[in-house]
């Protein structure tokens, strides 16, 4: 399934039994954030048996601030419904942005041992604390 918006944000959703990958192409800023917040609540308050949320940033440009912050309330939102967000192929910009606020630890996702896998731009990978949904806040 494929939505879009006029501001050129799309969304092209691939649904699995008990995980939803959701890619991204075009700007994640004011203009377009609403889209995105819409196709995961619905996501997460319509598939009780979801386990995984993997956003997919390879096609999206910029994140400005409201994007940010729809982030962090779709990372509140999966941690609250018990679904791991995994924010993968995520562009330098966007690394830095998570880097710059202090915020890349609340996109850390779940891995055996207590410990987080996070993907970044290149597809590398670092190791970081879980956080429970009360410390996002």
């Amino acid at each position: 399934m494929t939505t879009s918006h006029p501001d050129h944000l799309r969304l092209t959703t691939v649904d699995a039994e008990d995980r939803v990958r959701i890619e991204l192409h075009g700007d994640l800023d004011f203009d377009n954030v609403d889209l995105l917040l819409s196709e995961v609540t619905a996501l997460v308050s319509g598939r009780p048996h979801l386990n995984d949320l993997h956003l997919h940033f390879g096609g999206v440009g910029m994140v400005d601030s409201m994007g940010l912050s729809v982030l962090l309330m779709i990372g509140r939102r999966t941690a609250e419904a018990g679904v791991r967000l995994h924010l993968e192929d995520r562009p330098t910009a966007l690394d830095r942005l998570l880097d710059r606020t202090g915020t890349s630890v609340y996109f850390a996702s779940s891995a055996p041992g207590g410990t987080a896998e996070v993907s970044g731009a290149a597809g590398n990978r670092a190791s970081a604390s879980s956080m429970g949904p009360d410390e996002a806040t």
